[in-house]
């Protein structure tokens, strides 16, 4: 007995994509493509009803996008392997569809044996990403690690520091920034932890070096 076909819904709002799409999936021999849908609330109710092996679906759709879909697919269709198809390849679409639930990312401009092969591979059980955007993933990563490095604080703690580099209390920092007095500590404790600093000169030092008391005179 010959095995099942691999069964894909196509999701994606323009016609003309969907139809190159199924040509393409439909030319190999174990797929078979059993439905389309051009949004997500529509490609939801074909989860239900076909409960397919892959659904291949666009990340930027009007209305609800593709990535915002995906607990709902998942949901509606719990065995289903869900491939991103876009022509994003930022990296910051690329992680939050995998934090959402996706099981690979594929640009529409990749050549035809790359999507058939992502296909394949989610379908196995295997992420796909394209090596391009792996490397672009890791670039990402490496830069917000040096830009922590360089400057580990928070938007939040730059603020306190620039308070109590201006000599307010706790209690003035607190109420400044509409804070508590205890969290208006913590945020000190954090900071002198992070910069490895212990006097309030310090504090002081850290902040003239990199010109955060600039603007105290007309604040």
């Amino acid at each position: 007995m010959a095995d099942a076909p691999l069964r894909i819904l196509l999701v994606d709002d323009h016609a003309v994509v969907r139809a190159g799409l199924r040509l393409l999936l439909e030319a190999v021999a174990e797929f078979e493509v059993v439905d389309e849908a051009a949004d997500a609330r529509d490609a939801v109710f074909k989860a239900r009803r076909h409960n397919p092996d892959v659904i291949l679906i666009d990340v930027l759709m009007p209305g609800t996008g593709g990535v915002d879909a995906l607990a709902d697919l998942r949901a509606e269709a719990p065995d289903a392997k869900l491939l991103m198809l876009s022509m994003e390849d930022d990296a910051s679409y690329v992680r939050r569809a995998f934090s959402e639930g996706a099981h690979g990312y594929v640009v529409k401009d990749a050549a035809d044996v790359e999507l058939v092969a992502a296909v394949r591979e989610v379908a196995e059980g295997r992420r796909y990403l394209h090596p391009q955007l792996g490397a672009k993933l890791i670039q990402a990563d490496n830069e917000q690690r040096d830009r922590e490095a360089a400057d580990p604080l928070s938007e939040r703690e730059h603020a306190v520091l620039r308070l109590l580099a201006l000599g307010h209390t706790n209690q003035e920092i607190a109420g400044t920034l509409f804070i508590s007095v205890r969290t208006a500590e913590t945020h000190r404790a954090h900071i002198m932890q992070k910069l490895g600093l212990n006097t309030r000169a310090e504090l002081v030092r850290y902040a003239l070096e990199r010109g955060m008391l600039d603007d105290a005179a007309t604040s």
